[in-house]
């Protein structure tokens, strides 16, 4: 769910509460300040998971709160991590590799950059990873590193904590 709040004292918790008050889990938010934005008001990102049929109840709660919802189920993956790929990448089916973890339905390859000194060298890339919770994330990596292991290309991880 993305959400727009003003950019003043107490409107993130007029945000959380409905979601609270109708038995909604979070789990995740993130909560954006652009510098170079001055209307007075901020985005915030939530990752929750409601009781079926509360979410119409929950817009409503939030519009008499002063909160405009943005977008609802577009936002799936919140979390991510960046490793280093290193060895002949493009001669090993690099789009075998992402497909695969694509093809999980709970993780996918988010970004993926790669350096290629020249054609029989060994190539690098950055990949990474985004999922929506830390155990799929791990199942994810744990799938990659198979695949790297199948195919003698070198993981280094991680980039980033999260």
């Amino acid at each position: 769910m993305k959400l727009e709040i003003r950019d003043t004292p107490g409107q993130l918790v007029a945000a959380l509460k409905p979601i609270s008050d109708l038995g909604g889990n979070i789990k995740s938010v993130i909560h954006e300040r652009d510098p170079f934005n001055d209307t007075g008001f901020l985005d915030v990102r939530i990752l929750l998971e409601m009781p079926e049929g509360k979410i119409r109840t929950l817009t409503d709660s939030l519009k008499s709160q002063g909160v405009n919802v943005l977008r609802i189920n577009e936002e799936r993956f919140l979390i991510r991590k960046s490793v280093i790929l290193i060895g002949h990448l493009l001669h090993t089916d690099l789009s075998d590799t992402v497909d695969k973890i694509d093809s999980t339905g709970f993780a996918e390859v988010g970004e993926l950059a790669m350096i290629m000194p020249s054609i029989n060298e060994p190539t690098s890339a950055k990949m990474t990873i985004i999922s929506e919770n830390l155990g799929n994330l791990e199942e994810a990596m744990n799938l990659l590193k198979d695949i790297a292991e199948d195919k003698k290309i070198l993981v280094i991880e991680p980039l980033e904590e999260f």
